[in-house]
């Protein structure tokens, strides 16, 4: 399987509509976190989570990023993140870019409610497909985070990845200039992940995080984004999983769901806030969200402890063969490349440590009211 990011295809049909369960799925994983069956949570997240904030989607229907490109004259949606289509000409991007960098929006109770789950010691990594920049405004620490297409962080060179200062690459942008590589005269670009190139080095750390998680939360995605769309398959079969969305998707799709799989669809946002007030966490954001905003940041992490039955324990460890997700490092340009300046070197080998977390409930799906997409 490719490690660089590749055009969606048409999504399969979604099938028959799924019923509600008198059992949700909110309660069925709250009970496991209670009990302390989740202790390396895994969270994968799109540009679902973001809305809230202001920042549109990309695929909704009149409202999406995608539905509103016709001004930048492109032959087709995707093309803007296209990197042949920017080797060819970058102006359409970086009118674009203009709306999207960061510092026009702010994170909503969703990114908080990500960063509960690392202040109470729960979370294991969060991999996003966002390039908002919302979950580290958010106090998601660097390390507890992978950007999986990137940031607007850091610049380079699209064709020599020699690196470039971010704020002069952001001034020119803002300065409808097209900044230019010192090192081979080629058109610099923030560093977000374009079709056609290849993942980041961190993004690499799932060969290790999802064999071991005990619990996977999928968020506001389409997962339609190959290979980041197949991460939520790389979980053992006993690890639960649960989707907060609009709708269902990729194996969430399946009638009957498989056993360990969860479902909550409707606004994510009340979503989330039921979650939360399900574990008891909603006060506790509140003011988490509160001193952020504030500038009262807090600084010490609840211990495992104050969540966590000390009575459960998960059993030891199992051997499962991880599929899929190497790398390959097409794509690349070839030639005079600064030493270590490439953004797609190997990442981390796969790991045989491993967790195990069984759960004893039945798969459930609860569906509320419908929202913008996800």
């Amino acid at each position: 399987m490719s490690s660089s990011v590749s055009e969606p295809t048409e999504s399969s049909p979604a099938g028959p509509t799924v019923k509600s369960s008198p059992r949700g799925g909110l309660a069925s994983v709250s009970r496991l976190v209670k009990l302390g069956r989740c202790k390396n949570v895994v969270v994968v997240a799109g540009a679902g989570i973001s809305t809230a904030s202001g920042i549109p989607d990309f695929r909704t229907p009149g409202t999406g990023l995608y539905a509103n490109l016709a001004k930048y004259n492109i032959p087709y949606p995707e093309a803007i993140f296209n990197i042949d289509y920017f080797s060819n000409d970058p102006r359409p991007f970086f009118s674009l870019a203009k709306e999207l960098y960061p510092g026009r929006h702010r994170p909503n109770y969703i990114h908080y409610f990500i960063h509960m789950l690392h202040h109470k010691g729960l979370l294991l990594r969060m991999y996003t497909q966002n390039i908002d920049g919302l979950e580290k405004i958010s106090g998601i620490p660097d390390d507890k985070l992978v950007e999986a297409h990137g940031s607007f962080a850091t610049a380079s060179c699209h064709l020599c990845y020699t690196p470039f200062p971010a704020q002069e690459a952001k001034s020119s942008i803002m300065s409808d200039k097209v900044p230019v590589c010192t090192f081979c005269q080629a058109t610099v670009k923030p560093d977000i992940v374009f079709f056609g190139e290849d993942l980041p080095e961190k993004y690499f750390l799932h060969s290790k995080d999802f064999p071991k998680a005990d619990l996977l939360i999928v968020m506001g995605t389409s997962l339609q984004i190959e290979p980041f769309a197949s991460l939520v398959n790389t979980v053992r079969s006993t690890v639960p999983r649960l989707l907060l969305n609009r709708d269902a998707v990729g194996p969430f799709q399946k009638v009957p769901l498989k056993k360990g799989d969860y479902m909550e669809l409707g606004d994510l946002v009340d979503t989330v806030r039921r979650f939360a007030e399900i574990l008891g966490w909603h006060s506790e954001i509140q003011d988490l969200m509160a001193g952020r905003e504030n500038g009262t940041i807090l600084t010490s992490s609840f211990p495992a402890s104050s969540v966590l039955s000390r009575n459960v324990r998960g059993r030891g460890p199992t051997q499962t063969k991880t599929t899929g997700l190497g790398r390959r490092g097409a794509s690349e340009p070839r030639g005079r490349i600064p030493p270590k300046s490439r953004p797609g070197a190997r990442g981390p080998s796969s790991s045989s440590e491993k967790s195990d977390s069984e759960t004893d409930s039945k798969s459930t799906v609860s569906t509320v009211s419908s929202s913008p997409s996800n």
